[in-house]
């Protein structure tokens, strides 16, 4: 499952879009894979920023009044919501007492509700593609050889401005550093340059000044877990614009 994939299932699980064999997998993935789980808990507090936008609301006090109006059933005594109603008859008593009455205005409001809480999800969504971090790796000509976009779900990915192909016994190694004190740590490996996705799952997220560069190694990566070969391109991270 590609990370677009499984952020989607993340979202959708929050939003309670799930049922059935596609909840039971989230369910599972929650358990068995921090990662995922780490990505429900993204969208969770997402989701709690936009609970928090918007101000409690009492209900008015004609609601009961309006509600029996888009019914069509006439008025029998004066709204208040907080005094005991007396026994409805005729029509309203079998509207308020009918229960497909009832269904249709629950499906209705959850329908509407279903449809809100999609265009939240793709919206939120499509500003996860959307990069927060840029940097721009340069080559030792000082000329841009390559882009790494971080995005708002924490994806990260490289995106080659030139074709550089690693000699035999050669691979290209991707690095990142943001603390001094650990060093950088690798977060790509590839025989030629292609589009990326950077394993940055484990690490913090981008920040400002974050470095990026890409070396020369022996075949399958740097022996010492640090980079030995020549640095073909480097660059720091900035908010993207």
């Amino acid at each position: 499952m590609s990370e677009e994939m499984r952020d989607q299932l993340a979202s959708e699980y929050v939003l309670g879009l799930l049922e059935g064999d596609a909840l039971a997998e989230a369910e599972r993935f929650i358990d068995e894979d921090s990662s995922f789980a780490t990505l429900v808990e993204d969208w969770r507090r997402r989701m709690v920023e936009l609970d928090v936008t918007a101000a409690l609301q009492p209900p008015a006090t004609d609601l009961w009044d309006r509600i029996e109006t888009s019914l069509g059933v006439a008025k029998t005594a004066p709204a208040n919501p907080r005094r005991q109603r007396a026994p409805r008859s005729g029509v309203t008593s079998r509207l308020w007492n009918s229960l497909p009455a009832w269904r249709g205005v629950g499906l209705a409001a959850s329908a509407a509700a279903l449809v809100m809480a999609i265009g939240i999800g793709v919206l939120m969504r499509e500003n996860a593609r959307t990069p927060v971090m840029v940097a721009v790796l340069l080559s030792d000509q000082n000329q841009p050889a390559a882009i790494v976009n971080a995005f708002g779900d924490g994806r990260t990915e490289l995106v080659p401005l030139t074709a550089i192909t690693a000699p035999e016994g050669k691979s290209l190694q991707v690095w990142t550093l943001w603390d001094r004190a650990r060093g950088p740590v690798s977060v790509g490996l590839m025989d030629a340059m292609h589009s990326l996705d950077l394993s940055v799952q484990n690490l913090p997220r981008t920040t400002t000044d974050q470095l990026f560069e890409v070396t020369l190694e022996p075949a399958g990566g740097s022996p010492t877990g640090r980079p030995t070969g020549p640095i073909l391109m480097k660059g720091n991270a900035s908010l993207a614009l």
